[in-house]
């Protein structure tokens, strides 16, 4: 899937997150690809999302499979609690198996 390049670069990303399954993640860097910009910026853009947007921010995550807030934060609760009613599993080192839950993506 080619995502518009009409779309203004934070409407793309939108997109392709718009994509991820609820059970499933993703890592900035997948979506980066997707998208045709760095993962920061995919990153930037997850910061930057509203309710109003209806974008499953939290279904996005670093590449070694954690939540990139600060652990104990409101923002690492709020999205740890979000994706483990998913059904997301946490493991003890509090990581994601991206081998069990990483969206394979647009193949």
């Amino acid at each position: 899937m080619k995502f518009s390049e009409k779309k203004n670069l934070y409407d793309r990303i939108f997109e392709a997150v718009r994509l991820i399954p609820a059970g499933s993640v993703a890592i900035y860097g997948q979506i980066a690809h997707l998208v045709g910009c760095s993962p920061r910026v995919v990153g930037y853009a997850m910061h930057s999302v509203s309710a109003e947007d209806d974008v499953p921010w939290q279904r996005v995550i670093n590449s070694k499979g954690k939540i990139s807030f600060p652990e104990g934060s409101e923002g690492y609760d709020e999205q740890k609690a979000i994706l483990k009613a998913e059904g997301i599993v946490f493991d003890e080192m509090r990581k994601i198996d991206l081998k069990k839950f990483g969206w394979e993506g647009l193949l």
